[in-house]
């Protein structure tokens, strides 16, 4: 029984300390146990791989090699017959200059259609399979740059070639409308009105954010109610990578945040949760999918034939910011891209319309 009461103390004291530390520190937490967790069902060489490559990344990005090289050994133990049924932690580096370029490609051509223990049928598009390739090569690359091995055939394979995707944005009546639905619900369900009387005023207070900012879900749940200054009428946001910036909006956020905040006073949040800006129906910080969840259904009435996800109205504020000021770099900065090439592929087709307006600007000759 002491026992038991020590460790219960334990846990609530460390539930203490979670709750004082910010929502960026205790995803970071989260983030290396689990990937702690990937790294010990991986061969026991792969570990020197992630030592060596967390300065220069993110958790989240460690955490996608991992699941990535976990794919990677399940293919050779599933498929080749010099690894077949071998259990993936018995691999050795020495592993790695046995494998050639066919054998990657072979991997390629699994990754178009594979399942594991759990799931069926999973496919990777373009993006997913160069993703995949990706991380295999600066797998090889780190162990080839420190000699721990002779060879390194992923550099030898072909990235699939992408095709650009059509960047799927909201037109300005649609960003209207949909401000509109928010506020009135007027075309929700009987089911929907219901829980939209709870939280409309919130709802309106996320959406209008992040289609005034253009800042990404993850920064926007990670909010809390010291992150707004209405004295500058700006957020304090955590980008990727950690860097802490300070995001300006105008008029339509401040109005919008401000009524939420008066609603937000009345609110007694679950523990752990008392700093959080936007708080779920069960008192808790809203986490990613359920704001996705929450931009699918007010979209879907909008506009059916558009898949608008957070990214998407992220997109949307980018279009509407560059239409506005024709400032590529201003884009970029406020959007967070670390480089403006990014940007700049992403919004060619409305650089090529600006090139075009810009014909007639310029008078040779008075008529």
């Amino acid at each position: 029984r002491g026992g038991q009461k020590e460790a219960a103390e334990r846990t609530y004291l460390e539930g203490l300390e979670m709750a004082n530390l910010s929502y960026h520190e205790q995803e970071t937490i989260e983030n290396t146990k689990k990937l702690r967790k990937l790294i010990g069902e991986l061969p026991p060489f792969c570990a020197d791989f992630f030592r060596g490559i967390e300065p220069r990344t993110s958790s989240r990005t460690r955490i996608a090699y991992a699941y990535d090289l976990s794919i990677f050994f399940d293919f050779l133990c599933q498929t080749n017959p010099l690894w077949k049924d071998r259990d993936k932690r018995d691999f050795t580096v020495d592993v790695l200059d046995q494998i050639g370029v066919m054998d990657l490609e072979e991997y390629l051509e699994f990754l178009k259609c594979h399942s594991t223990e759990n799931k069926e049928d999973l496919v990777n598009t373009e993006r997913g399979l160069t993703r995949k390739m990706s991380s295999l090569k600066s797998f090889y690359n780190y162990f080839f740059r420190n000699e721990r091995i002779k060879t390194n055939p992923a550099a030898l394979v072909k990235l699939p070639k992408l095709h650009e995707k059509e960047i799927i944005r909201l037109e300005i009546d649609e960003v209207a409308r949909l401000l509109d639905l928010v506020e009135d619900g007027q075309e929700l369900t009987e089911r929907q009105k219901a829980y939209h009387e709870k939280t409309k005023i919130r709802d309106l207070a996320l959406m209008t954010l992040l289609l005034g900012t253009g800042i990404r879900v993850s920064e926007c749940i990670g909010l809390n109610l010291n992150d707004v200054d209405f004295n500058v009428d700006g957020i304090r946001i955590h980008r990727k990578g950690g860097k802490e910036v300070i995001i300006y909006f105008g008029d339509e956020v401040e109005q919008a945040l401000r009524a939420y905040l008066e609603e937000r006073k009345k609110m007694i949040p679950a523990p752990g949760n008392e700093e959080a800006l936007f708080l779920s129906m069960q008192k808790k910080r809203m986490n990613v999918r359920s704001v996705e969840n929450l931009v699918k259904k007010y979209s879907r009435i909008v506009t059916p034939l558009k898949k608008i996800t957070p990214h998407k109205l992220r997109s949307t504020y980018g279009t509407n910011l560059y239409r506005e000021t024709g400032d590529i770099y201003l884009v970029a900065d406020v959007l967070g891209h670390a480089d403006v090439n990014t940007t700049k592929k992403h919004y060619a087709a409305l650089e090529d319309e600006r090139r075009r307006s810009a014909r007639n600007k310029v008078k040779l000759r008075e008529n």
